[in-house]
């Protein structure tokens, strides 16, 4: 995977096939991850998903009207205890995870995880990637066979023969979680099918989905960069590129955009209406690499590019620091990372709502898809601890509005957090300890989406109100809940092959004249072939 798409947006990127291989993208594909042999697309349609079951949380302070997240301005008054008991055997419960965020404190010197055990009735150990590197951590792991307890599969960061390995290494969890089994654990059975799709292999459930927010990837901004051109409304997309093209100062070292080209490209791509992966008219399917829109935005890109807007340094690791000091005026971001960056950085923090790049442009905003990859447990576990390990899951994944949520976002009351006037603010201990642990948790298992930011809520209406934006506009994937072998079986050489020539393409070493070249080369390798499977499993409803 290219580094220049590996950092952050990676959860809500919408490149096709940007996917572990095997796996649905966020588990939008309605169980993509179908399929280690031909046949398992529809072994994967017969499963019975989870019982959905809906968890009661409290009234949200602001409109749902439009789909928007829950969204509250006060804390709760009164939190609901979702698990009765502490689930855990006393045992360590191991995890391989990772982390965007700086590392945590070491378990000893976090008063937080100690908390956390207790509740759990378990001691809770991650290892820990911090920053890029999770396939090759993951791939030593797995070679050494010394497997942790619970397993990360995120949803795009080239993971090969996952079906195969699953099968090898890890416990069918089907029997446990699939139909109206999944009521024993009722915090998971809140995660509803979007999530649970994420986890269905050859037809089998062989993990707990990640839960992740239905809004996908956020082009955010230091709103003070912008002031000099009148901040981020745009009338079109040439209006835009001139207005970067006035913030950009080489020699006090400001630039306009961050390095990560293939983000900034999907960012574009909303202006011009493109399609989300795949177009559906008449039952025939367009990717979006054979879209015109698609290619005015890879265009603008380029543009962009030569006119010396983007970071020079396309390695960078952490640019943060540089958008707080006024160096980088925007930055795309996975949605869980706009919801992080709104309680953490202290800049004057705004979204670009997508906006038509020409006057006969239709602008739209593509949806997330609803998890971020599943967690498994290694057949390293016996059998008779699964139960154990599913419930210290679902106290995990309690959504806001209960003790346990409290407990996993917010730490202890009095010395992570305090509370007055309906609010909750974090301690100095609790700044330290809490969001850089719960950032690797988070990706081990989630809860529903909830806007609740302690202590501001003016950056709880600014998120709630790019939700109310960008919902009309809002354009799900045509294939989602439908299945392809061909997927499955390509998607991890079919992403490498995507990124790179779109890091290519948008800085000159391929001239876009070659652009038709990449898509039949792209479809000659399976795209043609998964467009036919969709469109059969789209045909059959």
């Amino acid at each position: 995977m290219s580094s220049t798409m590996s950092r952050r947006g990676f959860l809500g990127l919408a490149i096709a096939g940007v996917t572990v291989a095997g796996l649905s993208a966020c588990g939008g594909e309605g169980g993509g991850a179908a399929g280690a042999k031909k046949g398992g697309a529809e072994l994967s349609k017969k499963l019975a998903l989870p019982t959905f079951t809906a968890a009661k949380i409290p009234t949200p302070d602001l409109p749902i009207d439009a789909g928007q997240d829950p969204a509250y301005l006060k804390y709760p008054t009164e939190l609901v205890k979702s698990v009765a008991t502490p689930p855990g055997d006393g045992k360590k419960v191991t995890s391989l995870t990772q982390t965007w965020d700086v590392a945590p404190p070491a378990p000893g010197q976090s008063a937080y995880l100690q908390e956390l055990n207790k509740a759990l009735g378990a001691e809770w150990d991650m290892n820990i990637v911090v920053g890029d590197g999770y396939p090759d951590k993951f791939n030593a792991i797995i070679a050494s066979d010394d497997l942790p307890d619970l397993v990360w599969f995120p949803p795009n960061q080239g993971l090969q023969r996952v079906p195969e390995l699953l099968a090898a290494k890890f416990h069918d969890l089907t029997s446990y979680l699939s139909g109206d089994a999944i009521k024993k654990y009722p915090n998971l059975a809140n995660l509803g099918d979007v999530a649970w799709k994420s986890a269905v292999t050859d037809g089998k459930l062989y993990g707990v989905a990640v839960a992740y927010s239905k809004f996908g990837q956020v082009f955010l901004v230091n709103q003070d960069y912008w002031q000099p051109v009148g901040g981020t409304s745009f009338t079109s997309a040439d209006d835009f590129f001139e207005k970067t093209k006035q913030l950009l100062d080489v020699k006090k070292n400001k630039y306009p955009l961050e390095p990560s080209y293939v983000n900034h490209v999907h960012m574009f791509s909303h202006w011009y209406g493109a399609p989300n992966t795949w177009k559906l008219e008449g039952g025939k399917l367009t990717h979006q690499y054979e879209t015109q829109e698609y290619f005015a935005a890879l265009e603008l890109a380029v543009k962009c590019f030569q006119a010396n807007l983007f970071w020079p340094d396309p390695a960078l690791a952490t640019i943060k620091d540089k958008v707080a000091n006024g160096q980088i005026g925007a930055y795309v971001e996975s949605f869980p990372g706009f919801l992080n960056d709104a309680k953490t950085q202290k800049y004057n923090l705004g979204a670009i709502v997508p906006f038509a790049a020409t006057p006969s442009s239709k602008p739209v905003y593509n949806a997330g898809l609803g998890s971020v990859g599943f967690t498994a447990i290694s057949n390293k576990v016996d059998k008779a601890r699964i139960e154990t390990l599913l419930g210290v899951l679902n106290f995990m994944a309690a959504p806001f509005g209960t003790e346990e949520y409290q407990l996993v976002n917010f730490g202890v009351e009095g010395t992570h957090f305090t509370k007055k006037d309906g609010d909750l603010s974090f301690t100095d201990k609790g700044k330290t300890e809490v969001p850089t642990t719960q950032q690797p948790i988070s990706f081990v298992i989630g809860s529903p989406s909830a806007l609740f930011l302690p202590g501001q809520p003016e950056r709880t209406k600014l998120i709630h109100e790019f939700e109310t934006k960008v919902a009309p506009m809002l354009q799900q994937r045509v294939t989602t809940g439908h299945f392809s072998d061909t997927y499955t079986q390509k998607s991890g050489e079919l992403s490498t092959l995507a990124s790179d020539s779109i890091v290519d393409f948008v800085t000159g070493r391929k001239p876009l004249s070659e652009w038709k070249s990449f898509v039949k080369k792209y479809m000659d390798k399976g795209g043609a072939a998964m467009k036919a499977e969709y469109e059969a499993s789209i045909a059959k409803g």
